[in-house]
């Protein structure tokens, strides 16, 4: 089952971000090689991306999870928004995003990402969310009025969704393939082997089957999953799941480098080469998918724009071919 942590509400200031590991004996990180590292956001850009998501009370991705690309995305005035507010009600052992009892909805929050989206131009949106295991449809309609709110104000701007699993929830991601986004996206994450340890209240054929029903009920809808590495699994493990999600129809794949948000997380096993990313690469075109993309600091929303460009381009070509 899900895990629930029901502790202090969203919001206080005294509230751990992670309660639910407080009591876990450190996992010190391993030196980051070269290949990881990342400047410092400075950009005017980046600030003044920062000053509108503070002012429309938006929660991103980018900040929740410590992502290494926030100053290269929000430089650009790329964000992607977090919706369902700012508090998940899993605790992966991978995630910084902070975990607890929720609050209700915002009722504002798909008009404010929609605003967002106008104000700041995007031709293309990534909007993802945390779990909410604690609503009867796990937030399924408001990623819909999400959706079109954003068609709404910004009619040109293309629509990337990551989603969580809907695990239990019947019939709620039918509403949410639906609204017809045109990127769905849900991420396996790890290997299945390491599902009971990084990924608890996940379920990896759950997974699948989520990513299956989008092709199975709407073929022309791109779907779209990532991976971690090093969290050690073997690279025969993950030419498993590219194979896997072949057979679930998948056009995109992303696979990035594990960075361990803090020292209560889950340890890095290892650190994989630029080397080895490309011939991941490599490998998963050869399976079939339509785009790849395979590096240390690739992560799901990374670059959306411009592989959601390519991606078209590329099923273009496979229906002339």
């Amino acid at each position: 089952m899900p895990t629930l942590i029901d502790l202090r509400q969203e919001g206080e200031k005294s509230r751990p971000r992670h309660p639910e590991k407080e009591g876990r004996p450190d996992s010190p990180s391993p030196r980051k090689p070269d290949w990881i590292r990342v400047k410092a956001p400075t950009s005017l850009g980046y600030h003044q991306t920062k000053e509108l998501v503070r002012e429309l009370k938006l929660h991103t991705v980018c900040e929740e999870a410590g992502c290494p690309n926030i100053g290269e995305c929000w430089s650009q005035k790329h964000a992607t928004f977090m919706i369902l507010g700012g508090i998940c009600t899993r605790a992966c052992s991978f995630c910084n995003v902070a975990t607890g009892k929720p609050l209700p909805l915002d009722q504002n929050e798909p008009d404010n990402v929609a605003y967002a989206t106008a104000q700041m131009g995007l031709k293309h949106v990534v909007v993802t969310s945390v779990d909410r295991d604690d609503l009867d449809d796990g937030g399924a309609d408001h990623f819909v009025r999400t959706i079109e709110a954003i068609r709404r104000s910004a009619p040109d701007t293309t629509i990337e969704i990551l989603t969580p699993d809907f695990l239990r929830k019947p019939g709620a991601a039918d509403r949410v393939i639906d609204a017809k986004p045109d990127v769905f996206n849900h991420n396996l994450e790890t290997v299945p082997r390491l599902y009971h340890s990084i990924r608890p209240g996940a379920r990896y054929y759950q997974s699948l089957r989520l990513l299956d029903s989008v092709k199975q009920r709407d073929p022309t809808q791109f779907t779209k999953s990532g991976l971690m590495v090093g969290l050690g699994e073997a690279k025969d493990e993950v030419l498993q799941v590219m194979d896997d999600l072949r057979v679930a129809g998948v056009d995109f794949l992303t696979i990035g480098q594990y960075l361990q948000p803090t020292k209560k997380h889950a340890a890095i096993d290892r650190f994989w080469t630029p080397e080895e990313f490309k011939a991941l690469e490599t490998i998963a075109y050869a399976k079939g998918f339509l785009m790849v993309s395979a590096s240390p600091l690739t992560r799901s929303s990374h670059h959306a724009g411009e592989d959601f460009a390519r991606l078209k381009a590329a099923r273009l070509a496979q229906t002339q071919a």
